[in-house]
């Protein structure tokens, strides 16, 4: 199974059993997601009623590691009554070979992504070392990093004190970093 199956299964289970009830299901039990704020998911959805309509989505792109440990998808998604944004999910392979997500999180588009599909493997050319560029985790819980095991993908997270709130991820091309997803959202109104 692929992250992209991995995810489609996710969106399936939201239709079937629930969206939080899915959410709960495919989450590492460390997994952060935003609402709109840093939660860790598996205790903000204990008693999460789930909604009468799930939410319907779909990836658009997914950035695999050259080791297959970690991948970020994105894609679209619309609600019961209309409304659609995006969506970047985070999944890390479990020691089993299935997957996780372990960071979730997205915001609001005026028109939906189209659903074509765009898989991309990081390169397993020269040596991806990470440099962090004198970036040091705040160690309040308003920011993250992470990487695959071969260090050839990797994403951060921030929020600042104004509650606007940024992810990325970058992907190794066997020469240099590539910025793959860049998300940045306004500060909630």
């Amino acid at each position: 199974m692929s992250a992209v199956d991995a995810e489609r299964a996710f969106a399936a289970d939201a239709q079937k059993i629930g969206q939080w009830s899915a959410f709960r299901k495919w989450a590492a039990e460390d997994a952060t997601m935003f609402a709109p704020q840093p939660v860790k998911a598996q205790a903000y959805l204990k008693d999460k009623k789930d909604p009468a309509k799930a939410l319907e989505w779909w990836p658009t792109a997914s950035y695999v590691s050259c080791d297959g440990s970690l991948a970020v998808n994105t894609g679209g998604w619309k609600a019961p009554g209309g409304a659609v944004g995006y969506f970047s999910t985070v999944w890390q392979r479990q020691k089993d070979g299935g997957w996780k997500w372990i960071v979730d999180g997205g915001d609001d588009l005026k028109v939906a992504r189209r659903r074509a599909l765009k898989v991309s493997r990081a390169s397993c050319e020269g040596k991806a070392e990470i440099d962090m560029g004198g970036f040091v985790l705040r160690g309040d819980g308003s920011d993250d990093f992470g990487h695959a095991e071969d260090q050839s993908l990797l994403y951060r997270w921030t929020v600042e004190k104004d509650g606007s709130r940024s992810f990325f991820a970058s992907a190794w091309t066997g020469r240099r970093w590539q910025v793959v997803i860049d998300n940045r959202i306004a500060p909630p109104k």
